[in-house]
């Protein structure tokens, strides 16, 4: 294409701002650029949405592509194609002219091909006397050289977001077979936790996802349901975990009791001590007579002692799941107003707001510090930030937060749901950190 030169079209077709633009990117061609037509029509088939074209003017396009004589478009085998309406027609699976017409009026507007007209609207090219093309009319091709790079690039994105999407989809799809097989298991184990109200929660969430779905709503529902797998997962580990303590001490009491070798309360007969002297130390009546070691230090037997109550003890409640700290913002916006200078950059923050919103709410400290033992402190900042939030629907905080930490400690209690019940109540607004 001749440098400078501005076409327009012929007849009452109009001429335009983006026409003349796109005769200006034509001629920005880089010097040797080329690009195969089947690769680069390929890449346009991919950012079709992106570029504004339709299936049916793709068609089109794919039609004028064989008219080109080569499989590489470049500056040196010409740029423009001259085929009649006929022959286009035929090519472009027996299109209609109308219809032909319109779909090359939506290609020129994209930007993908220009118009040459001739003098009397003709597409023709004129021959030199060794037969090469001298001049030729119709439709040039220059735009897609020109814009290679750019369609290549949106292609790619395209793609990228497509794989995206796919793979976000079978996370999804693995995730909600997780929680509906987790669920069903709890409930036909009998295993202790809100597990209808789990299941209630979990088909809400498969009735939001959309039927056709992008990648930011498909990785939204897959937050949501990954939050709910890892609270069903975090009761079922609890249970477990107690079940198997409580199976232990059953059994290490079975032995102390049973398989006492120093026991010798049926093989000899008790004597009543003789006034004046000192008695044994008593045995227990589970463990067997004292270790010798601790009747002479009695350090060590209050350090064996210590050892044994230790080992009676149910495990600690303390080991429900800490949630992140952007998602206990977002759920509870109010309680950023209390952090230091009015933000809340780090779970620090988050306690020192929470033992101030405790002391407005009438927490007692004791009620606090048994949550923070039965719940971890991590956990009970975030309860009393979800029991602020939810204020006007609370008589008693105190007593409220102590039957949650009592429920914690029976494994009946998951602050995942509460959580979730708050972003959707909040609307999904997200809160920045810090």
């Amino acid at each position: 294409m001749e440098s400078g030169y501005v076409t327009t079209p012929f007849g009452r077709r109009p001429m335009s701002l983006g026409m003349l633009a796109s005769q200006q990117l034509a001629e920005a061609i880089e010097p040797g650029m080329k690009r195969s037509k089947w690769k680069l029509f390929r890449a346009i088939c991919e950012a079709r949405p992106a570029l504004g074209v339709t299936d049916r003017a793709l068609t089109v396009l794919d039609a004028l592509l064989t008219f080109y004589p080569d499989d590489e478009i470049s500056e040196e085998k010409g740029l423009i194609v001259f085929p009649s309406n006929a022959q286009l027609s035929l090519r472009a699976r027996g299109m209609t002219p109308a219809t032909l017409r319109r779909h090359l009026a939506v290609l020129v507007e994209a930007g993908l091909i220009l118009r040459k007209d001739s003098p009397n609207g003709k597409r023709y090219a004129r021959r030199d006397r060794a037969g090469e093309i001298g001049e030729a009319f119709g439709f040039s091709v220059a735009p897609l050289l020109a814009r290679a790079v750019e369609i290549e690039g949106l292609a790619a994105e395209v793609i990228a977001d497509r794989e995206l999407i796919r793979a976000t989809r079978e996370r999804l799809t693995l995730c909600r077979r997780d929680v509906s097989k987790l669920i069903s298991a709890a409930l036909e184990e009998a295993v202790p936790g809100d597990w209808e109200q789990m299941s209630l929660m979990f088909h809400d969430l498969v009735r939001k996802i959309p039927r056709v779905a992008g990648a930011a709503e498909l990785a939204s529902a897959l937050d949501e349901m990954g939050l709910l797998r890892d609270e069903a997962v975090n009761l079922l580990e609890r249970h477990i975990k107690l079940k198997t303590i409580d199976a232990n001490e059953s059994q290490i009491e079975r032995h102390k009791q049973n398989s006492n070798p120093n026991s010798t309360s049926e093989l000899e007969p008790s004597f009543e001590p003789k006034q004046g002297v000192t008695p044994p130390a008593d045995k227990d009546p589970i463990a067997g007579p004292p270790d010798e070691q601790s009747v002479k230090h009695p350090a060590s037997a209050a350090a064996i002692s210590g050892r044994r109550s230790r080992a009676a003890e149910p495990a600690a409640a303390h080991t429900l799941k800490s949630f992140p700290l952007g998602l206990v913002l977002q759920a509870c916006p109010q309680i950023l107003d209390y952090g230091p200078g009015g933000t809340i950059g780090n779970w620090r923050d988050l306690m020192s707001a929470a033992i101030v919103v405790r002391s407005m709410l009438g927490v007692s400290p004791s009620a606090y510090e048994e949550a923070c033992a039965g719940m971890g402190p991590e956990n009970a900042a975030t309860v009393i930030a979800c029991i602020l939030e939810r204020g006007g629907h609370i008589n008693s905080p105190g007593g409220y937060l102590r039957d949650l930490t009592r429920r914690a400690e029976k494994g009946e209690f998951a602050i995942g749901p509460m959580l979730m019940a708050l972003v959707r109540a909040n609307g999904g607004t997200a809160k920045h950190v810090g």
